[in-house]
């Protein structure tokens, strides 16, 4: 089963005077990531590499940012991946200390911080979610509202107009149960939405 982190798990490597600053964190998609990682940059100017690897999906990467082809993103990658995460970000920036590692000191480097940060995180089953949306009359509100939270649906957004349309999130595995719960208590007055 894949697993999620519950909250960003940060580490902090000195290696032969460089600085390694390794941070992991749920993302769901690499237009996320990139963000994180723009972020980052900005906030660390004088880091000779921001180097990252991203799990999610089919949106997999890695990216060694500078340093020698192979010896960082690629490396960190691995590490989410023998853990068997997903949607999951790995950043190691680096402050150049003077002295050079070699390739097989900075393999070591990135999979140590990437690696001692996973240590200190929490890891939870990744359940993946259907996003939906319906209108019903504002006399059914108050049913679909009490039926998405029995469910344990995320409510998203909520808009009254002449009738009230709903955006929530639930589980995978509990959204054919719960679409047919509500099909039956709208009695033919919600409607699915696109």
């Amino acid at each position: 089963m894949a697993l999620t982190l519950a909250q960003p798990a940060h580490s902090e490597l000195v290696i032969r005077k460089s600085r390694f600053i390794g941070c992991v964190q749920a993302v769901p998609d690499r237009e996320h990531a990139q963000a994180i990682v723009a972020r980052l940059r900005a906030g660390h100017p004088q880091a000779a590499h921001v180097c990252w690897a991203l799990l999610a999906g089919g949106q997999s990467a890695a990216n060694d940012d500078g340093e020698p082809g192979g010896t960082a993103g690629r490396p960190m990658l691995e590490v989410l991946r023998r853990q068997d995460l997903e949607g999951v970000l790995a950043t190691v920036v680096r402050y150049f200390g003077g002295v050079k590692l070699g390739a097989g000191g900075l393999v070591r480097a990135y999979t140590d911080a990437v690696a001692q940060a996973l240590l200190g995180a929490q890891k939870l089953p990744l359940r993946r979610t259907l996003a939906l949306r319906c209108a019903v009359p504002y006399a059914l509100e108050g049913m679909l509202r009490r039926e998405l939270q029995q469910a344990g649906a995320l409510l998203g957004d909520v808009i009254h107009g002449d009738e009230v349309e709903l955006a929530f999130s639930v589980a995978d595995d509990a959204a054919a149960a719960l679409t047919a719960r509500l099909n039956e208590a709208g009695q033919g007055a919600l409607r699915w939405l696109d």
